[in-house]
C-alpha cells in the first residue's frame, strides 16, 4: 500500500470499517512509514479532542449572561447603522 492509498482509507481504517486484507495491508504500510503514522496519531487525536469538546457545556447562568451580551450589541450595531 502507499501513502495515497492509505490516506483514502484512513477514515475507515480508524473505524475499522476496513476489510481483513486492507486492513493488513494498512497495518504494514503504518508499521514502515513515519509520515502516515503521524497522520494517523494527528487524525485520531483531533478525533478525540472533537469528541471531548462536544462534552463540555456553558452552564446555564454563563450561557444567558452570554446571551445577553450578544442581543445588546446587536441591538447596539442595529441603532448606529
Amino acid at each position: 500500500m502507499k501513502c495515497e492509498e492509505l490516506l483514502q482509507y484512513l477514515s475507515d481504517y480508524i473505524d475499522q470499517a476496513l476489510d481483513e486484507d486492507l486492513t493488513a495491508e494498512a497495518q504494514e504500510h503504518l508499521a514502515t512509514c513515519h509520515n502516515c503514522r503521524v497522520v494517523l496519531d494527528s487524525t485520531q487525536q483531533t478525533i478525540f479532542l472533537f469528541r471531548e469538546q462536544g462534552k463540555r457545556t456553558i452552564p446555564a447562568q454563563s450561557r444567558s449572561h452570554l446571551f445577553d451580551q450578544l442581543q445588546d450589541a446587536f441591538l447596539k450595531s442595529k441603532t448606529s447603522q
